[in-house]
């Protein structure tokens, strides 16, 4: 299953003006529950000090980090092995990826996971 997000500072929350824009492109492997991403962006207020994927959260909705990154520079590209609960909330709809600065330390850039290619 593919998923992608567009990531912009008006889909934090709350929303900030950060002039940041990036995206996510991930793929689920079902059979071995495995999610293999790639998460790019450029013109943040500052250096990445974080990233995660978090859920279970609607648009608009916080939540904590499910997936951790382990080095936050563009490009990320890693995989994670999900639980079946996780991978229920992220085919739902109900997780998104975020990129943290120090200037916003709650995220600076966010994008919601939908599937579809």
């Amino acid at each position: 299953v593919h998923f992608t997000a567009a990531l912009k500072g008006s889909q934090e929350v709350p929303a900030n003006t950060s002039p940041g824009t990036g995206s996510v492109d991930a793929a689920l492997d079902t059979a071995t529950r495995t999610l293999t991403y790639t998460a790019t962006y450029s013109g943040l207020t500052g250096p990445a000090t974080a990233a995660h994927f978090h859920g279970p959260a609607a648009p608009g909705a916080n939540a904590p980090p499910v997936v951790m990154v382990a080095r936050p520079a563009s490009p990320i590209k890693d995989k994670a092995t999900l639980t079946d609960a996780q991978i229920a909330d992220l085919t739902s709809g109900k997780w998104y990826f975020n990129v943290h600065t120090t200037a916003h330390p709650g995220g600076e850039i966010r994008g919601q996971l939908t599937a579809g290619r």
